[in-house]
């Protein structure tokens, strides 16, 4: 065998599932794992044949005639191949000195040019490494290829229906309907169709041929006279609900769509040093590395396909190397403060990295906690966005408390029940008058309600806030449960080019993501009921992120 072939079938090795890539030292949580519903579908014998069978292929495959193309994820695999035979995963060693090493290998004048925004920039900016950008779409071929025989097609089709009736059970467990899955199954459809030629989406869904891209509320992103797309953070929204309610890459009726999806964002992902990749871009900023993260590391999780293992490690090596060393978190810009909005996302993106097997620095959860810490008051009851604010911000107490939950935090903490209490009284944002439940803008003394008296429909808040109580469960998760279902079955556009489609016109967070980014919150809110199983059960269970 060739040196080139001996080094990608090393690659293809190291990535392989978690045996090779997870340090049972630190990421030991049998209990937790059996916690992602969509990860557990299949039976264990099942799941070791299709791990076995694929790999058997996979080598088969390896000692064919070379192919001429380079293969992005190849490209990737033998990255992460060095990372993981030179990177210094000694979790003891001093922060000052993790924090040196990581200054040199990516320092914040590597970032600049994302703050000088020009109207000539183009988003769509591609390194030189991936200037051939139909390597990725051969490596699917070959897994197609697999998927084409007798016994992997029959494995597929056996975890699919799992799913769908493990999926169908959860929802009348835990508060879903008919009227619910209903909605999500037309939000699907619209996001389906309008995926772009290239694999990927745009917020602004007007972009591309067909008359059904008249919908109203494109997102729009400017800065400094340039309309910037996002395409990465566009491309992530739109599978996460895909991914949500288990279509895959390998399984599902939507896997051609999400396949088409990955390998855009293969494509698009950038190498950075010791083998990150990153996902940065103007526009989406680290929201769109955030959503990526999630993608890659829940595709991963769920299908177990070794050709993902590189990008979603990528995406956790560069969240590591770009952690704020002192404050703990991440905002915009590398190493330029840090936010809980974006931390939110940073986090679930290593929760769903835990699940699946790879590696974390236990250092890194050290940090989020330090800065949750920061930016929370009452002992961590309450959230600000940047700092402790005295004000008590539902959207950042919502994620801030999620944090927690996914962190570690038992449900009799006391701070976590006060949390829990407050976003109950608060109840979902679903648009109505206050302080009475009526249509009509007048009070009951006929005077008019004030405009600052109406409160929002808040995607955002109710998206975290749904997460919260769903875990918490009891009678806060009930009484929130049916009034957020009801009123975004209610609220769905049902007929024309808009059908399955949502729209909330409440800040810049929806102006700028627009109609695609609305509707995949709420769907991803619908899907709550088999996302995740609790974590909170009648035993009691490991810290999620260890801390000690």
């Amino acid at each position: 065998m060739s040196t080139r072939k001996k080094e990608i079938a090393q690659s293809l090795e190291k990535a392989n599932v978690a045996e090779s890539i997870t340090d049972d030292e630190f990421l030991e949580d049998d209990q937790s794992e059996g916690r992602f519903l969509l990860f557990n579908v299949m039976p264990s014998w099942v799941f070791s044949f299709v791990v076995h069978v694929a790999l058997i292929l996979l080598m088969a495959f390896l000692v064919m005639p070379s192919i001429e193309n380079k293969s992005v994820a190849f490209e990737a695999s033998e990255s992460v191949s060095e990372r993981m035979e030179t990177i210094d995963l000694n979790l003891d060693a001093d922060l000052d000195v993790q924090e040196d090493v990581l200054e040199s290998e990516i320092s914040e004048e590597e970032f600049e040019i994302f703050e000088e925004v020009t109207p000539e920039m183009e988003v769509e900016v591609a390194m030189e490494e991936f200037a051939d950008v139909d390597l990725a779409s051969e490596i699917f071929e070959t897994a197609d290829e697999f998927g084409e025989s007798a016994e992997i097609g029959a494995v597929n089709e056996t975890v699919s229906r799992s799913s769908a009736e493990s999926r169908e059970r959860l929802v009348k467990e835990y508060g879903g309907n008919s009227a619910s899955e209903e909605a999500v199954a037309l939000a699907l459809e619209w996001i389906v169709k309008h995926q772009l030629p290239d694999g990927g989406w745009s917020f602004d869904h007007r972009i591309g041929d067909g008359k059904f891209r008249n919908s109203p509320n494109p997102g729009v992103i400017e800065y400094e006279g340039a309309r910037l797309y996002a395409r990465n953070g566009a491309t992530a929204m739109a599978l996460l609900p895909l991914l949500g309610q288990g279509h895959t890459h390998l399984a599902g009726k939507y896997k051609k769509e999400v396949r088409r999806g990955i390998e855009y964002l293969m494509q698009k992902g950038q190498p950075q040093k010791s083998g990150s990749i990153s996902y940065y871009e103007p526009g989406g900023r680290f929201y769109s590395h955030g959503l990526c993260s999630i993608v890659f590391t829940e595709a991963f999780a769920m299908s177990q396909d070794p050709l993902l293992a590189p990008y979603a490690q990528g995406c956790l090596w560069y969240l590591e190397q770009t952690q704020h060393p002192s404050i703990g978190g991440w905002k915009y810009i590398p190493f330029k403060d840090s936010d809980t909005s974006v931390v939110g996302w940073q986090v679930m993106a290593f929760k769903s990295g835990k699940l699946s097997g790879l590696q974390i620095n236990k250092k890194t959860y050290k940090l989020i906690d330090k800065f949750l810490n920061y930016v929370s008051t009452d002992a961590g009851t309450f959230y600000g966005y940047d700092t402790p604010e005295k004000r008590r911000n539902k959207s950042c107490t919502a994620v801030g408390i999620l944090c927690r939950m996914y962190m570690g935090w038992d449900k009799e903490h006391p701070s976590l029940n006060k949390a829990v209490k407050f976003l109950s009284d608060t109840g979902p944002l679903i648009g109505k008058k206050k302080p009475y439940d009526k249509d009509s803008p007048y009070d009951k003394d006929n005077k008019k309600i004030p405009d600052d008296e109406i409160t929002p429909y808040d995607m955002y808040y109710n998206y975290y806030g749904t997460q919260v109580m769903k875990q918490y469960g009891g009678e806060e998760w009930t009484n929130w449960n049916e009034v957020m279902r009801d009123s975004l079955v209610e609220k769905q556009d049902k007929t024309g080019i808009k059908a399955g489609s949502w729209f909330f016109n409440h800040n810049h967070a929806t102006n700028k993501g627009g109609r695609l980014y609305c509707t995949a919150m709420a769907c991803m809110t619908l899907e709550v009921y088999y996302r995740y199983l609790p974590l909170y059960g009648q035993d009691v269970t490991e810290d999620e992120f260890p801390l000690d």
